[in-house]
């Protein structure tokens, strides 16, 4: 009899690890694949070729800021200025974009350049001041909002050549958008340098112990500097990519993009504490981001419903992110 408890005992103590596991490492693809099955059935043109094509175009600029604030999350940090960077990196970018007076090369570089220095400037307060990343980037958000608002006279900068308007609203292909398809270049080289190079070992190091990261040599500071920069570098390209959609240059167009990259990095399962994510998730994280808000807007859902419930989603993942290390 009691070799029998002890048996099923066994068996349910095995089983709920690799059902745990199993909702660890997959559970927010099944969470992708449900909404795309309930919006199919809900409606008649979530599944039509015209519609998703829109999902990809929308999700585009926050997949590009996202694989940035990917890195900058695995280290245990955040960025809170990367909705400030895209519209300083837009605004900088359009006032060299206007028809035949640079050539496109010059506005795409200008716009990098204030992600580099923005990126540098939060590495350096972050890095070498020892400022907690919240307060140092939250204050970086407010002096490039201002940047942004002083450069444009707080007036969108308009005028802007057909070759940069391109990059944004183009196609390659005859169809696909061109700015979908610098997400998913984004996407490849995020997850070349997570996965294939030591800088991305080292990051998963220092955002599991970093002193432990520390003591085995690695040089924490430097890594730490990078991915500060990779964040701003990529919300660089992303206000760039989002001036030429909306063919201005304007310094309201990155509010609210900080919060939405940070929820599909946490969506996607990337750790707040740091450490654990990948940027296969992230871009899972992104889409369900995206249709969350394209379904609802199919259902002719108030727009103000669907910030209540990204913010459901936000605090259930980090529940289950919390859970998940409890429980380890």
């Amino acid at each position: 009899m009691s070799s029998k408890k002890n048996n099923s005992g066994e068996a349910r103590g095995i089983g709920r690890p690799q059902v745990s596991q199993y909702l660890e490492r997959f559970g927010v693809f099944l969470v992708l694949l449900a909404m795309i099955l309930i919006l199919s059935v809900t409606t008649t043109t979530f599944l039509t070729s015209r519609n998703l094509l829109n999902v990809v175009r929308q999700v585009s600029v926050n997949g590009i800021i996202a694989v940035g604030m990917m890195f900058v999350l695995l280290t245990g940090g955040i960025d809170l200025s990367v909705g400030s960077v895209v519209a300083l990196s837009g605004v900088v970018a359009a006032h060299f974009a206007h028809p035949g007076e640079f050539p496109l090369i010059v506005p795409i570089a200008m716009g990098m350049l204030v992600g580099l220095v923005v990126g540098l400037i939060n590495a350096f307060f972050v890095v070498r001041t020892k400022i907690v990343p919240f307060i140092a980037t939250m204050g970086m958000l407010s002096i490039a909002k201002g940047m942004a608002l002083v450069l444009s006279s707080g007036r969108p900068i308009s005028n802007l050549s057909d070759a940069f308007c391109f990059i944004g609203r183009g196609n390659v292909f005859g169809f696909f958008p061109l700015l979908s398809l610098i997400m998913i270049c984004c996407f490849i080289v995020g997850g070349v340098i997570q996965r294939k190079t030591r800088l991305g070992r080292y990051i998963y190091s220092i955002g599991g112990n970093e002193n432990a990261a520390h003591v085995s040599g690695i040089r924490v500071g430097r890594c730490k500097a990078l991915a500060y920069v990779f964040s701003s570098l990529f919300a660089a390209l992303a206000g760039i990519v989002l001036a030429g959609r909306i063919t201005t240059g304007s310094p309201a167009s990155g509010d609210g993009y900080e919060l939405d990259a940070i929820a599909a990095v946490v969506i996607g399962g990337t750790s707040l504490n740091g450490g654990v994510g990948s940027i296969w998730g992230t871009l899972v994280g992104v889409l369900i981001v995206g249709v969350l808000n394209n379904g609802m807007d199919l259902l002719n859902v108030s727009s103000y419903y669907q910030q209540i419930m990204q913010g459901v989603i936000i605090i259930l993942a980090v529940l289950l992110d919390t859970r998940t290390k409890r429980n380890a």
